[in-house]
């Protein structure tokens, strides 16, 4: 009888546990889409970073990865149907969870190993992962990323972009 009542208390702190960080699995997966659209394709390499993301953090080990995976793609089919309305969306679903600087900071983590799965950080990548690290107070530098100058003039003497 204890046992079935242990399974049953397991069972319900994991329902717990889930609903408790499906906003942090949101915002993960549309902060991944944002990085991994950026050239206008995902590819595989992105696509098993994000598999990793999702068996590696604690916070999201609680989902069956076929969930996670689901949303990524929702995210993704999102932002190269109506990159706008996509990119709008996926920034709602981070601000609700870049409410401290710790969690911010994770999630630029998430961005940039995301973005360097294919090979290397390309220019697109890390204007996207700022462009997050700027909406939501991060600093850019406290993440590996380095501004000495204002976008506008990074972008101007930088025309391959």
């Amino acid at each position: 009888m204890s046992s079935v009542i242990a399974s049953l208390t397991g069972i319900f702190h994991e329902g717990l546990e889930r609903q408790r960080n499906r906003p942090f699995l949101e915002g993960v997966m549309a902060a991944c889409a944002l990085v991994a659209t950026t050239d206008g394709d995902v590819s595989l390499a992105e696509q098993v970073r994000v598999d990793q993301v999702l068996q590696t953090l604690d916070q999201l080990r609680v989902f069956d990865p076929h969930v996670g995976v689901d949303i990524f793609r929702e995210y993704t089919d999102a932002i190269m149907e109506n990159p706008e309305l996509g990119q709008e969306n996926a920034m709602e679903a981070i601000a609700k969870i870049a409410t401290n600087p710790e969690t911010g900071a994770l999630l630029v983590r998430v961005c940039l190993a995301v973005s360097e799965a294919d090979g290397d950080l390309g220019l697109a990548d890390q204007i996207q992962i700022v462009s997050i690290c700027t909406r939501f107070g991060i600093d850019p530098a406290d993440c590996g990323l380095y501004i000495d100058m204002p976008i506008e003039e990074f972008l101007a003497s930088n025309p391959k972009s």
